[in-house]
């Protein structure tokens, strides 16, 4: 017979055994990388997502990252044992009416409602409004609305970084990208932590209308000098975390190592995951790393010589 005494010791090796066996649980990341999109380098759904799962699972601290591409398919996956034991979702695709999200809001609130944290990369971060776009708020406490955001080309300086673990490990830096601003957020910003921030140069927007390019409303808050997020994590009401990223337009910038990092912790932090203090490490990708996985053939001029130089473009 047992006695009490070592019945109390068998419960604690027990708990001990099962603590270290959930420790020692992969977490499991899916991206879902839409269709191709902008051309070389640019807007590269799928070779950005490998890229980052890659950094995920070369870590050393526990991540199982996949990616679900089908270019003969693109959308949400099919194939729901994909999504089984997810901690987060990472959502890299063309945005607006085709977000591969917009038709499948029930089963990303049913992975939300189980604590699996939702991610929107670049693009991915413009919805519509309605079912979607409010669905995107209890997601990740913003999106890009058409009409009132806009989407140049610019090089902020994200000279001051919050006390947060997404921030971990990532020193100020400047890099040109398409960052979007004048996001639609949650009212009086409830839950949401920005994480990168910049005022945009006054004569950033063009004068003219344009339902990505300049809104009255986005050329007003430039004239005000506002401070734009242009990367926010959020904490949700049911548990679940979120984070949008609106920068990812150029492939190479991937090689940012704090660019990199911020996305990488993001990652992370809506898994669940406690952050290092030197931020979820990394190698940073080789250019021949870079060109792996591409949705378009070469193009020499795509590749650019200053990733950091003030360059401004509209789509």
């Amino acid at each position: 017979m047992i006695s009490q005494r070592n019945l109390v010791h068998i419960l604690a090796l027990s708990t001990l055994l099962l603590g270290a066996t959930a420790l020692a649980e992969d977490t499991k990341i899916l991206f879902v990388a839409g269709k191709k999109s902008h051309g070389y380098f640019a807007h590269e759904n799928n070779a950005g997502s490998l890229l980052l799962a890659k950094a995920l699972n070369e870590s050393g601290l526990n991540f199982d990252a996949s990616v679900y591409h089908d270019p003969e398919d693109p959308g949400w996956p099919r194939n729901r044992n994909l999504l089984k034991g997810i901690k987060a979702v990472v959502i890299y695709c063309n945005g607006g009416k085709r977000h591969v999200a917009n038709n499948h809001v029930a089963a990303i609130d049913a992975l939300q409602e189980k604590g699996v944290g939702v991610g929107c990369l670049h693009y991915a971060v413009e919805t519509v409004d309605g079912e979607a776009g409010d669905a995107f708020l209890r997601w990740m406490g913003g999106y890009y609305q058409l009409y009132k955001s806009v989407n140049p080309h610019w090089t902020p300086k994200f000279e001051k970084l919050p006390d947060h673990p997404v921030a971990n490990g990532v020193e100020p830096f400047s890099i040109n990208d398409e960052w979007y601003f004048n996001m639609r957020f949650r009212k009086d910003m409830e839950g949401v932590t920005p994480i990168l921030s910049a005022v945009p140069p006054q004569d950033l927007l063009p004068e003219k209308d344009h339902h990505h390019n300049s809104t009255p409303d986005a050329r007003a808050a430039v004239a005000r000098r506002d401070l734009q997020h242009v990367m926010w994590v959020s904490e949700n009401e049911n548990g679940s975390r979120g984070f949008g990223f609106t920068g990812g337009h150029f492939h190479d910038n991937w090689q940012d190592d704090n660019l990199r990092t911020v996305v990488l912790n993001a990652i992370a932090w809506i898994a669940h995951r406690e952050i290092p203090e030197s931020g979820i490490p990394s190698q940073t990708p080789t250019m021949e790393e870079l060109k792996e996985n591409q949705d378009f053939e070469y193009d020499a001029s795509k590749i650019r010589d200053d990733k950091y130089a003030d360059r401004r473009r509209h789509r």
